[in-house]
C-alpha cells in the first residue's frame, strides 16, 4: 500500500509539471498572444487540452487527499472531455495542414499526420483502458498516468527550439524536414521504462507500463515509417479532404 501511496502522490507532481511545461511551451504562441489568434479553432484546442492537464492534476490530488467521491465526479466528467479533446484535436490538425499541404512535400504531410492522428489513437486506448479498469483502482491509475506521454511531441518540439536549439540539428530528416519529435519519442520512452522498471521493483508488477510503452513504441516507428507506405498516402488525401467543422 506504501508502494500505491507513492505512486499517486508521484503521479501528482508529474502531472502538475507536465502543466507547467506545457504553458512554459505555448506561452509565446497561446498564452501570452489569447487576443491575437488567428481562427477561434485555437482557442477551442488549448481550451480543450488544458483543461484535460488541469484535470489530471486535481484527479491525482483528490485520490492522494481522499477524496474519492469527487474524484469520480470529476472522472465522469472526462467521459465528454477526452473524446472532446481527440475530436477537437483532430479537426484542428485537418485544419490547419489541409492548407498548407499544397505547398508541403507529400513525405512530410504523411509523417505530420502520423504524428498527430496517431497519437490521439494512443491516448484514445490508454483512457479507454483506465476507464475500462475504473473499478480497479491500481490498474486505472496506471493507464491515466500513461496518457500524457503520446502528447509528449508538441510541448518537446517548442521547449527545444526555444531553450535548446542547437539539438535541432542533431535530427533526422524527411525531405529536408528536421524531425525534432524523435527527442520526445526519446524522453516519453524511457520515462514509461522507468515507471515499469520501478513498479516492478516495488510492487513486483509493471504490466500496465509495459504495455503502454509497447504502445507507445509502436507509435513513434509508425511516425517515422508511415510516410514511406502509399496507403497511408491514400488515407492521407482522403482525411485532408473530409470536410470537417
Amino acid at each position: 500500500m506504501r508502494a500505491e501511496a507513492v505512486l499517486y502522490r508521484t503521479s501528482a507532481r508529474f502531472f502538475a509539471l507536465f502543466v507547467g511545461c506545457l504553458v512554459l511551451a505555448f506561452w509565446p504562441s497561446y498564452f501570452a498572444r489569447l487576443f491575437e489568434q488567428p481562427s477561434w479553432r485555437f482557442h477551442l484546442h488549448g481550451v480543450a487540452l488544458t483543461l484535460w492537464a488541469v484535470m489530471l492534476v486535481a484527479q491525482a490530488q483528490l485520490i492522494r487527499t481522499g477524496r474519492r467521491a469527487l474524484h469520480r465526479r470529476i472522472g465522469q466528467a472526462s467521459y465528454v472531455l477526452a473524446p472532446a479533446v481527440a475530436a477537437i484535436t483532430a479537426s484542428f490538425v485537418h485544419y490547419r495542414v489541409a492548407a498548407s499541404a499544397p505547398s508541403s512535400p507529400p513525405n512530410v504531410v504523411a509523417y505530420f499526420l502520423a504524428l498527430t492522428l496517431n497519437s490521439l489513437i494512443v491516448f484514445a486506448v490508454f483512457y479507454g483502458l483506465a476507464i475500462y479498469h475504473r473499478r480497479d483502482a491500481a490498474r486505472h491509475a496506471r493507464w491515466m498516468i500513461s496518457t500524457p506521454f503520446p502528447l509528449f511531441t508538441p510541448i518537446t518540439d517548442r521547449l527545444i527550439a526555444a531553450h535548446w536549439p542547437s539539438l535541432v540539428a542533431l535530427a533526422p530528416q524527411i525531405d529536408g524536414v528536421r524531425i525534432v519529435p524523435v527527442f520526445g519519442f526519446v524522453l516519453a520512452d524511457l520515462l514509461l521504462l522507468g515507471l515499469a522498471v520501478w513498479d516492478w521493483r516495488a510492487n513486483r508488477r509493471a504490466d500496465v507500463f509495459v504495455q503502454a510503452l509497447v504502445v507507445l513504441a509502436l507509435y513513434h516507428v509508425s511516425v517515422l515509417t508511415l510516410y514511406r507506405v502509399p496507403a497511408w498516402h491514400a488515407f492521407c488525401a482522403w482525411f485532408l479532404g473530409l470536410a470537417l467543422p
